[in-house]
């Protein structure tokens, strides 16, 4: 199989491969191997200065837009080639931010103009939720992130539903959940705080939260599609094969999972064994949070404990752009 693992999974489900943060040389071979479209973060210029840092130099002034802007161009062609149903690249702006609904629109208008095939990612939180209300009357394609819970998955899909009717626009619609982030999450709050909990249960949550969602997606026909981000193994993958479910990776997890010789087959209805949702629920009130459709209130979305981890993993890489962009200047002299 190998090198065909996506090509397989495309052909025979309807689980699709998008790559995540990828270098130049990553997009094309992602592309070849089968990603149907792309993902940025805010921490997407921090990898680059590992990975290509000549090239993030010469666009110092302008790093996330014409890193971004760069993978734009390679997906064109896809984008166009599909009437605009693939080659997607997704991008979201300073997450210092993410609380300033003004400055989230600001930003999502200003990158709009870097090409056809710009997605804007926006946090499913209070001041994102506001925002993506009025990109769906601006008719704009939106990927929901920093999604964690059943709870904002019902608030966004929703006001996606309510907006989208009332202005008669269907823009493009992805809702992500975060299930690597999740289990990385649950396995900090259980170290931290001693509980005693088999370690196979843990990496067992961020799939079954997922599941859920996409099972309430799918019997409320909720005009959105799932996509899977944040994975820390190729079970992450693998494990929704089956669903209508794109899945988010980095290309170092693509190629462990061409290089392992996976069979495809559809896991997407797999259950959890008796007694693990039970006792993830009792041991880890942050897992009966997610899982819950109550488990959380709008306001409590950005002070979720997985969203603050998830956040500060991009504050920090954002933060060591801005720390070489203040190194660059320095070298060159600029005030």
């Amino acid at each position: 199989m190998g090198s065909d693992y996506f090509r397989q999974v495309t052909e025979t489900t309807p689980t699709r491969f998008w790559i995540n943060n990828p270098s130049a040389g990553e997009m094309e071979r992602a592309i070849d191997a089968g990603a149907i479209s792309c993902t940025t973060n805010p921490a997407y210029c921090s990898k680059l200065l590992r990975s290509e840092p000549q090239y993030i130099h010469g666009v110092i002034d302008r790093v996330y837009q014409e890193c971004a802007a760069r993978i734009m161009k390679g997906f064109l062609p896809l984008h166009e080639q599909s009437g605009r149903v693939d080659g997607w690249v997704t991008i979201q702006d300073d997450p210092r931010r993410d609380e300033d609904a003004k400055a989230i629109m600001d930003a999502t208008l200003r990158h709009a103009k870097l090409g056809r095939n710009y997605m804007a990612k926006i946090p499913v939180i209070s001041s994102g939720i506001a925002s993506i209300g009025e990109l769906v009357r601006r008719d704009m394609a939106v990927c929901a992130t920093e999604m964690f819970s059943v709870a904002q998955t019902l608030q966004i899909c929703e006001l996606y539903q309510g907006a989208s009717q009332a202005c008669g626009k269907h823009p493009v619609f992805y809702i992500t959940h975060i299930t690597g982030i999740f289990d990385e999450y649950l396995r900090g709050v259980a170290q931290s705080n001693g509980i005693d909990i088999d370690p196979g249960v843990l990496d067992q949550a961020g799939c079954i939260v997922a599941r859920r969602v996409h099972d309430i997606i799918r019997e409320r026909g909720y005009e959105a599609t799932l996509m899977g981000g944040g994975a820390r193994g190729v079970h992450h993958f693998t494990e929704f094969v089956g669903g209508n479910f794109h899945i988010t990776i980095n290309w170092s997890t693509a190629r462990e999972l061409m290089d392992a010789e996976i069979p495809v087959a559809s896991r997407i209805d797999a259950e959890a064994p008796p007694g693990v949702v039970e006792e993830l629920r009792s041991k880890l009130p942050d897992f009966r949070k997610a899982y819950d459709e109550d488990g959380l209130s709008v306001e409590e979305f950005q002070t979720f404990g997985p969203v603050q981890h998830f956040r500060n993993e991009f504050v920090n890489g954002y933060q060591k752009l801005l720390d070489e962009i203040a190194r660059r200047r320095i070298l060159l002299g600029v005030g």
